[in-house]
């Protein structure tokens, strides 16, 4: 069983940097896909970030590409988040998830992943 334990979130002005980290125990982690998701009071929980299991392969929304970037340290079991230029519209509960998967795919879809963590608010005041 792989539990996953955010941290790194707060209360930040429009472009900010926060960093996310996201801590794995249990199971292999670098068996699995790793991403990023979030969801804003009264929305859909959305996919951010996508990273593979060795980290060489990495997909982003397209409403953060350029702003944020997703990282790895497999000897570490933990995956990262870096969001620079942060706009009021990155409001949200961030969560980070697992997959089993020696396949990068299917990574945007909530349903595919086996582990979520109990996510991390990020609040950006303009």
């Amino acid at each position: 069983q792989v539990q996953l334990a955010e941290s790194g979130g707060g209360l930040v002005q429009a472009g900010g940097s926060l960093r996310l980290s996201c801590a794995a125990s249990g199971g292999t982690f670098s068996n699995s896909l790793m991403g990023w998701f979030r969801q804003a009071p009264g929305k859909e929980r959305e996919f951010v970030a996508a990273i593979s299991r060795l980290g060489s392969m990495t997909n982003y929304a397209d409403s953060v590409k350029g702003r944020f970037t997703i990282s790895r340290d497999n000897a570490k079991n933990t995956v990262y988040l870096q969001m620079n230029s942060l706009k009021p519209e990155d409001t949200a509960v961030y969560y980070c998830a697992a997959k089993r998967s020696f396949v990068f795919s299917n990574y945007e879809n909530t349903a595919q992943y086996d582990y979520w963590g109990q996510g991390t608010q990020v609040t950006v005041s303009s």
